[in-house]
């Protein structure tokens, strides 16, 4: 069976950086998407950043020029680069694959201000 196990959240305050790690059980490196959500309280789940072997990139609005998303499919990881965190970002991160379709537990990212 497929797992991802994420790790690398916590509490920073607003600037500073962040890599969170995610690890999948299984072999990444047969094309299929990669991507970070993260859903803060009270709203709904929201795509990220998302990665497909080749290279492709696509980031929400919201982090384009602050957040790298990157797959290291040797080692059968996705991780995300946080930088210039902001409060807005405060939200539970959750690692995701789209096949086969498996999310992580998530990590918690608190940025406070």
């Amino acid at each position: 069976q497929v797992q991802l196990v994420e790790a690398g959240g916590g509490l920073v305050q607003a600037g500073a950086s962040l890599t969170l790690s995610c690890a999948a059980s299984a072999d990444t490196s047969d094309g299929s998407g990669g991507a970070w959500y993260r859903q803060a309280q009270g709203a709904e789940r929201e795509r990220v950043a998302v990665t497909i072997p080749d290279g492709y990139t696509v980031y929400t609005e919201s982090v384009k020029g602050r957040f790298t998303i990157a797959r290291n499919d040797a080692q059968n990881t996705i991780n995300l680069n946080m930088n210039s965190l902001k409060p807005d970002d405060t939200a539970l991160y959750y690692c995701h694959l789209a096949f086969p379709d498996t999310w992580g537990q998530g990590t918690q990212v608190t940025v406070s201000s």
